[in-house]
């Protein structure tokens, strides 16, 4: 155990963070998502649901930017989920941003890491993209 982590965060997905330059991206998906065949790196949280990944990642990772998915991944349509993702990313980082299928696929795939939770909640995947940290002294 570490003091001030959360042991949600194991030790391959604290390294893919720290592993992480600016600009990378991290994706967190739904347990129905493929992310064996689709990641890069792949990082199981298996029995995590999304939102205390989410919760844990976001509180020791500086994010430029979010992106999640839209129901029926249609950027009008948005489901419980969302809200409640939209609501714990703000809390640390600029407001998610809804991308459609053809955007927000292409995406988890090239990103530095899929981390596959056991989310339940269909199209309940988000992406962070790592922001740069200023110099202690800045």
């Amino acid at each position: 155990m570490l003091i001030g982590i959360s042991p949600l965060l194991g030790p391959d997905l604290l390294h893919a963070l720290r592993a992480m330059g600016h600009g990378d991206e991290i994706a967190f998906v739904d347990g129905n998502y493929p992310a064996a065949e689709h990641a890069r790196r792949l990082i199981r949280a298996d029995g995590v649901p999304l939102l205390p990944m989410l919760r844990a990642v976001l509180a020791i990772l500086p994010v430029e930017q979010a992106y999640r998915a839209c129901q029926n991944n249609d950027q009008a349509q948005s489901a419980d989920i969302h809200r409640q993702i939209d609501g714990l990313v703000q809390q640390f980082a600029p407001s998610p941003l809804p991308l459609n299928g053809d955007d927000l696929y292409p995406r988890i795939r090239s990103a530095y890491a899929i981390v596959a939770t056991s989310e339940p909640a269909l199209f309940a995947n988000v992406i962070l993209r790592k922001a740069a940290l200023p110099p202690a002294n800045a």
